[in-house]
């Protein structure tokens, strides 16, 4: 495995301790990581997004939806799987969670359940205090002239 030396990082940031906590964790984790469910992840707008989940086989009260500490978990369990007697399974309706790390002021907007797909809606809303704004360079006789118009 490889050993990624994130020190640089330390030494030019401050405050980004957690970017470089969720690289050691992605780099980290276990490479048996499971592919089920497949899932897309789309970008709709400038900051839109759309997570789309193939969850065929579950009903929208098997499915679960949570945000919690800027992580989005999906998870599923299927209630009636042990009442069925299968001659043959080709059809993977096993219990999954997955688990969504989301950036700062990423909103979940919304979930839909439909024609064996669940789509759940992302916004990134930056707080207008956050956002870019432009700030006047006054010279020192425009900043004589405003103090005299102040007297």
């Amino acid at each position: 495995m490889r050993q990624f030396d994130f020190s640089p990082l330390y030494r030019a940031t401050v405050g980004f301790d957690q970017i470089a906590d969720m690289f050691d964790r992605v780099l980290t984790s276990d490479n048996q990581t499971s592919s089920y469910p497949p899932y897309n992840i789309e970008k709709i707008d400038e900051d839109a997004y759309r997570i789309s989940v193939a969850v065929a086989g579950f009903s929208e009260a098997d499915l679960n939806v949570e945000v919690r500490e800027n992580s989005l978990f999906i998870s599923a369990g299927n209630s009636d799987e042990r009442q069925k007697n299968f001659l043959h399974r080709g059809i993977a309706t096993r219990s999954f969670e997955r688990r969504f790390q989301l950036a700062d002021h990423v909103q979940v907007k919304g979930a839909n359940h439909s024609d064996g797909m669940l789509h759940i809606d992302l916004k990134k809303e930056v707080p207008e205090a956050l956002k870019p704004r432009k700030v006047h360079i006054s010279n020192s006789s425009s900043k004589q002239t405003i103090e005299a118009l102040a007297s």
